[in-house]
């Protein structure tokens, strides 16, 4: 059960201001608790069997890590203390948290498990095969990218149910992220970010990108994309789609989120075993911090820390 540590948490921990990156390192068995105004790491984790994925809610105060060998489901603090621990399938795979609800995708069960604040199964609903990432837009809605079958998913957060499946622009959806009402989908196949009304369920648009999109986020009315084989980021005009540039930021770049302030991202690089921070005005490298081996931090990563 969380809830009990929760609230011993909440009783007895001094809780501070700041802008914190949680960065998983598959390859060192390790998440990693950057500040990100000083660029340093604060804290860090033991998690064996490759942690990959990860999903971070501001509002709890909660980090939540899959390690991708096993599928357990781990739950830490803003300084990297286990809380709580669930053995999901071995599929489980892409993660999004927030609202007191957790989701799981489960990529050889095709599946979308709803979580409620104890990790306790809510609703299972089926998907495409393969899913990877899942996001959820805070308004009711949650989608998953189904790498197998060319297609995003879109759900009923509350309930489970299918509204919607909509082909991708390129093939193998990987990262999705939902931004001003739109659903953005990194098709690493397709070297293309699709662009879909989750509402209307259908493809309004799409971005060419570098080789191998895998994530994508926002700031300051652009979109940034991570290509994985070109160890770029393709950066777009939210609004019109059109491009901006591309900037190098290290080889292999994965795990991408937005900062906390709006001013810009941070980049994970899985082969340069960094964390670098790209300012969104001036499209410049600001900091650049060594991490454990193998930084992936598949999912949104960043945020202030202490908003109960």
């Amino acid at each position: 059960m969380l809830r009990p540590f929760l609230m011993m948490l909440m009783a007895g921990s001094p809780v501070l201001a700041g802008d914190l990156a949680f960065v998983t390192a598959q390859n060192g068995d390790a998440l990693v608790v950057v500040d990100l105004e000083t660029g340093t790491i604060v804290a860090q984790a033991d998690i064996p069997d490759a942690p990959a994925p990860v999903a971070y809610d501001p509002q709890a105060g909660l980090v939540y890590v899959i390690a991708a060998d096993t599928g357990r489901l781990h739950v830490l603090d803003e300084d990297a203390q286990a809380l709580a621990h669930r053995d999901m399938d071995a599929g489980a795979f892409g993660l999004a948290a927030g609202g007191g609800a957790v989701f799981v995708t489960d990529w050889y069960g095709a599946r979308l498990t709803r979580l409620d604040a104890d990790l306790r199964p809510v609703w299972t609903a089926p998907t495409g095969d393969a899913p990877a990432g899942v996001a959820i837009d805070g308004m009711g809605l949650v989608a998953t990218a189904d790498r197998d079958a060319d297609q995003v998913s879109i759900f009923d957060a509350a309930t489970g149910a299918l509204l919607h499946r909509v082909a991708t622009a390129g093939a193998h959806p990987f990262g999705v992220t939902f931004h001003d009402g739109r659903l953005f989908s990194a098709d690493v196949m397709g070297d293309v970010v699709s662009v879909i009304d989750p509402v209307a369920g259908r493809l309004t648009g799409r971005v060419a990108t570098g080789g191998h999109p895998y994530a994508v986020a926002f700031a300051a009315g652009r979109g940034f994309v991570t290509d994985q084989y070109d160890g770029t980021v393709t950066v777009f005009d939210a609004a019109t789609l059109a491009p901006v540039a591309t900037v190098t930021v290290g080889d292999y770049p994965e795990g991408i989120a937005t900062l906390p302030d709006g001013s810009g991202v941070a980049v994970a690089n899985w082969d340069s075993d960094t964390l670098v921070v790209l300012d969104a005005a001036t499209l410049t490298v600001t900091r650049i911090i060594d991490m454990p081996s193998g930084p992936r931090a598949f999912g949104r990563f960043t945020g202030r820390q202490g908003r109960w």
